[in-house]
């Protein structure tokens, strides 16, 4: 029998009642009310977001109790609730007979591209922040937005440059942006390292590229 929890999370509905599907991904934080107002903004640009919560209610502002957080959480548990959430999301009556997108953040972001890898029917395209991977990516078929930090300690810069190049080289649509004078965390407005202009400019690519990738109508 399977005890895994089958878990929560956050979904928020554009006023039409339906669009396309975009899965949410927290960094390592937890599923905090930023990550909730990101699916509203999401909504009101007309999308159908699920967030999950992936550490089943345990939020935190400080790195250290983050790092714990991750560190005691089951990675099994963690990759059966990205892909649980995929298929929920998928299946509900408001998102369209079609692929989705997954948007991820740091530990999130990491999560967010091993799925587009394991469940490549059901990613069409994916947008990380702050967030690498060093698997095998033959057989994705999603499409790649990667937003990263000019310089950042949490990010393996030779992986990073690595991942692009191997994406290219499978010839999926990449294209990874660095912005300059940022730290990890920029885009989220209530981190420190918050940078307005750079989150607002990668909030205008992340709504385009979605635009571009995914079913606009319902299927």
């Amino acid at each position: 029998m399977d005890q895994r929890r089958a878990g929560t999370g956050y979904l928020a509905l554009p006023e039409t009642g339906g669009g396309p599907g975009i899965l949410v991904l927290h960094a390592w934080w937890g599923l905090k009310p930023f990550f909730r107002e990101l699916c509203d903004r999401l909504a009101a640009e007309g999308f159908v977001a699920l967030a999950p919560d992936l550490f089943d209610g345990q939020v935190t502002d400080s790195v250290e109790d983050a790092a714990r957080l991750l560190e005691e959480a089951d990675p099994n548990e963690l990759a059966h609730l990205t892909r649980s959430s995929l298929r929920t999301l998928r299946n509900l009556p408001a998102t369209p007979a079609a692929p989705v997108g997954v948007l991820g953040f740091s530990m999130g972001a990491s999560l967010g591209l091993w799925l587009s890898v394991r469940v490549p029917e059901g990613v069409a395209a994916t947008t990380a922040f702050y967030g690498g991977q060093d698997i095998d990516f033959a057989g994705s078929t999603s499409a790649y937005l990667g937003h990263y930090a000019e310089e950042d300690p949490f990010v393996d810069e030779d992986g990073l440059v690595l991942l692009e190049a191997d994406l290219h080289l499978l010839g999926l649509e990449t294209s990874f942006h660095r912005y300059p004078g940022t730290a990890h965390w920029f885009f989220e407005d209530d981190r420190p390292e918050h940078d307005p202009a750079a989150a607002q400019l990668a909030w205008d690519r992340t709504l385009a590229f979605f635009r571009e990738h995914l079913e606009p109508t319902q299927g």
